[in-house]
């Protein structure tokens, strides 16, 4: 149940390509790998919302992407995995995304993080068909990018309305 992923036998445990697949390792812990990478993920995200705003979220996100991008075509070099559980760069770009238009307050945050990880498992259109067509990296990285544009526009609904 519990316990640690392995990482490929190609890499190291010292190999920068893991430590960003994984998150400094948060992608390791097992079960919900996804979920402990977006914790992980949590608290750096809200420093930068709370010192750049949303445009250094944005930023961030698009560089979560792309050393993400590297280091999950490393991690899944000669894999037959196409979205190993241990990656979870994608949840991180995905959060920060969500984060650019969540209200930095307690409800916001965890609204934010709840909505991120549901359209992350639920896979709503085109999350899912990203998730079923798009393979290699680009497929890891987009659908968790695409989550996170939904939650983020339940975000906005949510604000526009008052609800939050």
């Amino acid at each position: 149940m519990g316990g640690l992923h392995k990482i490929p036998t190609h890499l190291t445990s010292l190999s920068p390509a893991a430590w960003i697949a994984t998150f400094f390792g948060s992608g390791l812990l097992k079960p919900a790998s996804g979920t402990w990478g977006s914790l992980a993920a949590l608290a750096p995200g809200l420093l930068i919302a709370q010192h750049f705003g949303p445009s250094g979220l944005i930023i961030a996100a698009a560089s979560a992407y792309g050393l993400g991008h590297w280091a999950s075509t490393v991690w899944i070099d000669g894999s037959v995995d196409r979205d190993p559980s241990p990656i979870v760069i994608d949840e991180v770009a995905g959060l920060w995304l969500t984060l650019t238009l969540a209200p930095l307050t307690p409800l916001g945050i965890t609204l934010a993080f709840m909505l991120f990880r549901l359209f992350d498992i639920v896979k709503p259109w085109p999350v899912r068909w990203v998730d079923k067509n798009i393979g290699g990296a680009t497929g890891i990285m987009l659908d968790d990018v695409l989550a996170g544009i939904w939650a983020a526009l339940v975000l906005l609904a949510a604000r526009e309305f008052g609800l939050i």
